[in-house]
């Protein structure tokens, strides 16, 4: 184990490494696989569905593994002859005992990588203060980083507080909270004192930990130039984002749980998300010290200041060119669903609402408007059905529809789309979206482009849902006389609109 003070043996820095990336369809994950292919390592990724990486820059210059994170036989398959493992997996969402289950996720990778002889393992996980009382979140992410630790691996274990990028639930929250917000409300937690670091400075501090020598084994403190406090980060990104000074009154009486539930209301981040990261943001989060410059030297410029990061997060968003969001993310742990075309599904109970309609446009026209539909383009029927929709689902502790879209004209499988997720997106033929409102039951929309044997095109639209209990039934069949009017104007509009397309390639699609 390497000390404060030692003199660190270093690693050329042309050495390539066989790198395996857990989570690389979420946030983090997406971002460093090109990073590492840059710096010249070859990739692995390990994901719980092959179709996710597809839509992927890279998909084509990395292996992949499919696994499972709790299949330790499918986990040691993945890391075999691997060099260097980054452990990007979280299973927050995935229930009240996700602390538990992350612990035992830990421990089968963990494992894993000791059988294959992994040479080292790359974390990243939170800063938290020492001595203080942790919240379950920040628990259990330094539990993690304790296990991969001890784990006979030499381990790199880099904390970080709130990261600021382009599609960070982090930087979501300042973002949504300070724009929506001229004045606020606010709990004691804005007064806590954090450290933000860029999310190119983290990128960078993970390739570089692919070349740490072989006999460090700790973690790292990591963090931006500067110390502030959540207050004065919403400031800061007032003035960046030229709006007016937004005023603010400290209550002492908004806990983490109310709190959450103000955030999952006014910003994209739902309540069950939001809450852990509260936890976390209350907490004192200052970098204690800096060893990791020894291995992984600061740029000559230096590390990016809070106002350059937001400078830099806000020409993504306006440029629509967010590589990754934190909505992207799968939760390890998390129960995998059928698809609604499973045979598992035969003698079972699948409602399903099926419309067929010829539309008199080219299939291309047709897949276009499919392809672009939600976000700010709508669902083209009845808008304030579906805004009540999402403001219920919202209240309830679902993302309702403030998700949007990665990207106005592109949809690859994965993708959030308001309070759906691509589950299959065959570009010019088949759009299925997954339900991740809450409802009692599992629930799919299909949109489909075909054509007849002479030619015309046939625009094809299924609902499906399976049941959960008498409850599912029941919402099944209270839902059901609305469907008519709305997926019914849906597919009436979206033909509309293609036809109007195809007679004119600069139409206005807004339903």
């Amino acid at each position: 184990m390497t000390t404060p003070g030692t003199t660190p043996r270093t690693t050329p820095a042309n050495t390539a490494r066989l790198c395996l990336v857990t989570g690389a369809t979420g946030y983090v994950g997406g971002r460093l696989v090109p990073d590492l292919l840059a710096a010249g390592h070859r990739v692995r990724v390990m994901v719980r569905d092959k179709r996710r990486v597809e839509g992927h820059s890279w998909a084509d210059d990395v292996e992949v593994a499919v696994a499972d994170a709790t299949d330790a036989d499918a986990v040691r398959e993945a890391v075999d002859g691997i060099d260097v493992a980054y452990y990007l997996l979280h299973s927050i969402g995935s229930g009240k005992d996700f602390a538990e289950t992350e612990e035992a996720i830990a421990q089968t990778f963990a494992a894993a990588a000791v059988d294959a002889g992994v040479e080292r393992l790359v974390y990243l996980g939170g800063l938290a203060p020492p001595g203080e009382r942790l919240s379950t979140h920040m628990a259990s992410r330094v539990r993690v980083g304790e296990v991969l630790l001890a784990s006979g691996v030499p381990t790199a274990v880099l904390r970080a507080a709130v990261v600021i990028g382009s599609g960070s639930a982090s930087f979501e929250m300042v973002r949504y909270l300070t724009e929506r917000l001229p004045v606020m409300i606010t709990p004691r937690w804005v007064d806590s004192r954090l450290q933000p670091i860029a999310i190119r400075d983290v990128l960078r501090y993970l390739v570089g930990c692919a070349t740490l020598p072989a006999d460090v084994n700790r973690a790292f403190d990591i963090g931006g130039p500067e110390v502030l406090t959540y207050k004065e980060m919403m400031a800061r990104y007032a003035t960046v984002k030229g709006l007016p000074r937004r005023r603010m009154v400290r209550v002492p009486v908004l806990t983490p749980r109310l709190s959450s539930h103000w955030v999952g209301l006014v910003t994209p981040v739902p309540s069950s998300l939001a809450k852990p990261l509260v936890e976390s943001v209350k907490h004192t989060a200052v970098v204690q010290e800096r060893d990791i410059a020894a291995y992984v030297p600061d740029p000559p410029e230096g590390l990016i200041g809070f106002d350059r990061s937001v400078e830099l997060a806000l020409a993504k968003v306006q440029n629509m060119k967010v590589p990754t969001s934190w909505s992207s993310a799968q939760t390890a742990g998390a129960p995998s669903e059928p698809l609604p075309s499973d045979p598992d599904w035969a003698g079972g109970d699948l409602f399903v609402d099926a419309r067929s309609r010829e539309v008199d446009a080219p299939p291309a026209a047709l897949w276009r408007v499919i392809e672009e539909i939600g976000g700010d383009n709508g669902w083209y029927s009845f808008g304030l059905a579906w805004h009540v929709r999402g403001w219920i689902d919202r209240l309830s502790g679902g993302p309702g529809l403030r998700r949007g879209r990665r990207n106005p004209r592109d949809l690859v499988v994965g993708d959030p789309l308001d309070f759906w997720r691509v589950e299959e997106a065959d570009p010019g033929r088949l759009l299925r979206l997954r339900a991740e409102m809450r409802v009692p039951g599992l629930a799919w929309l299909e949109l489909e482009v075909g054509t007849d044997d002479g030619g015309t095109t046939t625009f094809r639209q299924r609902a499906l849902f399976h049941p959960r209990g008498i409850l599912g039934h029941a919402y099944w069949w209270s839902v059901y006389p609305f469907h008519g009017i709305v997926f019914g104007a849906m597919q009436r509009n979206i033909a509309r609109a293609a036809e109007r397309l195809a007679a004119d390639p600069d139409a206005d699609l807004t339903p």
